[in-house]
């Protein structure tokens, strides 16, 4: 391979790694501090990329459409955790999953119906639409702008719940629920919170990344196994892992459909299925 090719693809699967961390730090985050698999969130994320895609066919605002796109995921998880999670919660069983598995199958069939099933695909911003000259090659600027928009967000993220008072509520809301509602923190609405707000960085991603994803019905199934990949090989909970190994299964999937395109599909579960092996637990994590 070429080096300008190399570096292309190794910049396109960089940012293929941003898209999947914005998607995958939300349910890391839900699964992390809440015991929660949220099978849905992938469905948040294609009806966030629907829902911002309607408001730029009307407005002609793509940023407008990314808020749009992330005020639905935000919505969506408002309503989950609202009117559904909190009665599963108690059982800790595989209630959740199901639950969960049912309201990806109903979203994608509200999808269906209100967006039809024909493939769409978003151009970037017309500020964003050109490319630039980086380490010797041409390279569009709107993924170099995902993976900027990536960084900043773990950033955010990691400092919120690293360094704040509100990251230390959610900690204490987790760890020992009985305890934090006795100091008087209101361990409901502090999950309502983590849960919206990852749900808003699904719907967020999925309008971010609709110009280089496209929008299609089977989107929210296609995303959330990847997801999963990433919290399985990362490490539950673990933001710096969550994003190196969104980075690692990125590269992989790039790299891999250049490399062996016949075997392309298998390159990230390759990855999974080695780690599985090697170190169960995770490859962020203490234990073994």
């Amino acid at each position: 391979m070429a080096l300008p090719t190399l570096i292309s693809q190794v910049l396109n699967g960089i940012a293929f790694g941003m898209l999947l961390f914005l998607l995958a730090a939300g349910l890391s985050l839900m699964f992390g501090l809440m015991g929660v698999v949220n099978l849905a969130h992938g469905a948040y994320f294609m009806v966030g990329g629907y829902a911002g895609l309607s408001v730029l066919d009307a407005t002609g605002s793509f940023l407008l459409a990314i808020l749009a796109g992330g005020a639905a995921g935000a919505f969506l998880g408002f309503l989950t955790e609202r009117f559904l999670m909190r009665r599963v919660y108690a059982l800790r069983g595989h209630e959740s999953i199901l639950l969960t598995f049912a309201l990806s199958l109903v979203l994608s069939d509200l999808s269906l119906f209100l967006w039809t099933g024909t493939p769409r695909w978003v151009e970037p911003p017309a500020f964003l639409d050109h490319s630039l000259t980086l380490f010797g090659i041409s390279y569009p600027a709107y993924r170099l702008a995902i993976i900027l928009i990536g960084l900043l967000i773990f950033a955010g993220l990691y400092w919120f719940q690293e360094r704040t008072i509100w990251g230390a509520v959610v900690r204490a809301g987790v760890d020992n629920k009985e305890m934090a509602t006795g100091i008087g923190i209101n361990v409901p609405l502090v999950f309502t919170m983590v849960f919206s707000l990852g749900a808003f960085l699904a719907g967020f991603g999925g309008f971010v990344g609709a110009p280089i994803l496209g929008l299609h019905i089977e989107l929210g199934v296609e995303i959330i196994m990847l997801a999963l990949a990433v919290v399985i090989v990362g490490g539950i909970g673990n933001l710096p892992g969550c994003l190196a190994t969104c980075l690692l299964l990125g590269l992989s999937d790039t790299l891999g459909k250049v490399l062996w395109p016949d075997y392309a599909s298998l390159t990230i579960y390759l990855v999974v299925v080695i780690v599985l092996l090697v170190k169960p637990s995770g490859l962020f994590t203490g234990g073994r």
